[in-house]
């Protein structure tokens, strides 16, 4: 299991990133803290250019490109028509063309098993955010057990990252809160528990967590407290 603190190092370092090609590097970062045997990202921008980084193969890049495989991959196909996270076992792979196309991708040293995350950004912006690994099913969905989470907060805050080196990008506004999300932020910069925050709100401390995850995803936020000090000096709360 990927260590707290190792994580949060790597997404400072992703906070901090100027350039595409760090981009890169932090993405590798990620590879192996999570130990799996890929993880990529592909965004397709407001006029339709492409970029991407990732630890595929140069070799199935081209590959890929040169026999323009996106017009059948499974995954790019799904992951377009839906909002939420998708299990590659989840997608259909009949037909074919796809497990031609799946046999050569194992080939070039993708695993078995997959996790898409499809983001949808301002503008028409499109991203996919990937984790590939070889195993058997019992042991992919303990890791999604342990990590599912984690992985959906790090693809926005890739993205995030990642917009902010598109060409002629305007700032982005800032992702209102909730109203039952101010409050549990200004409790919480106020100093209160979080048993105390729930008592205060009178909700359960699972429901107060629930609220907690969603600012801190709107926020861009590495934990609780990164999101507080955001949330303050965005004006989002005031204390």
């Amino acid at each position: 299991m990927v260590k707290r603190n190792q994580l949060d190092r790597i997404l400072e370092a992703l906070d901090v990133t100027t350039s595409l090609e760090e981009l890169d590097g932090i993405i590798f970062s990620l590879r192996d803290a999570f130990g799996v045997d890929h993880v990529v990202y592909h965004w397709v921008d407001s006029s339709g250019d492409q970029y991407g980084c990732g630890t595929y193969s140069d070799e199935w890049r081209q590959r890929y490109i040169d026999q323009n495989y996106l017009r059948l991959d499974p995954v790019v196909l799904g992951c377009y028509q839906r909002f939420h996270p998708v299990d590659w076992k989840r997608l259909d792979w009949t037909g074919k063309p796809v497990k031609a196309f799946l046999a050569e991708a194992m080939e070039y040293g993708l695993g078995n098993q997959g996790y898409s995350i499809p983001i949808r950004g301002p503008n028409g912006q499109f991203a996919l955010f990937t984790v590939n690994h070889t195993c058997g099913d019992d042991e992919w969905t303990r890791f999604m057990e342990d990590h599912g989470r984690d992985l959906i907060l790090i693809a926005h805050y890739f993205n995030r990252k990642a917009l902010e080196f598109e060409p002629g990008r305007l700032p982005e506004a800032s992702r209102a809160l909730s109203p039952r999300e101010v409050d549990a932020m200004t409790l919480l910069a106020l100093g209160y528990s979080r048993a105390q925050v729930a008592d205060s709100l009178s909700i359960s401390e699972n429901t107060l967590r629930v609220y907690i995850e969603s600012a801190r995803f709107k926020l861009g936020a590495l934990n609780t407290t990164h999101a507080v000090a955001r949330a303050m000096s965005r004006g989002l709360i005031v204390v």
